[in-house]
């Protein structure tokens, strides 16, 4: 499992990158990565069969320890995964766009 940085996720995500928040639905609903699908990490394995499994899935979380835990159960799985460094406090914090209300 790799890990990128903010600047490489916010490329991938612009060019429509698969993403998956592995917070809690009470965090993902505070604010998260427009198009993210909040799968939490919990649920995650369970979850698998609907994982593209082709391309590269970015994994996400709050400031990137859950989603390297993550991104290792989809590598695990077989399907090329990264973690993004710093997590969705990152993307908040650079001023990138946000969903906030959705549902999970």
């Amino acid at each position: 499992m790799r890990e990128v940085d903010l600047t490489t996720f916010a490329a991938a995500h612009a060019d429509g990158a698969t993403v998956i928040d592995v917070r809690e639905p009470v965090e993902y609903l505070g604010g998260h990565v427009p198009g993210a699908r909040c799968v939490p990490l919990g649920h995650l394995a369970a979850s698998l069969p609907q994982v593209p499994h082709e391309g590269t899935v970015y994994v996400i979380c709050a400031g990137g320890n859950r989603s390297q835990v993550g991104a290792e159960v989809l590598e695990r799985a077989g399907i090329t995964a990264r973690s993004v460094a710093g997590g969705t406090s990152a993307w908040i914090r650079s001023g990138r766009p946000v969903t906030e209300g959705s549902r999970p």
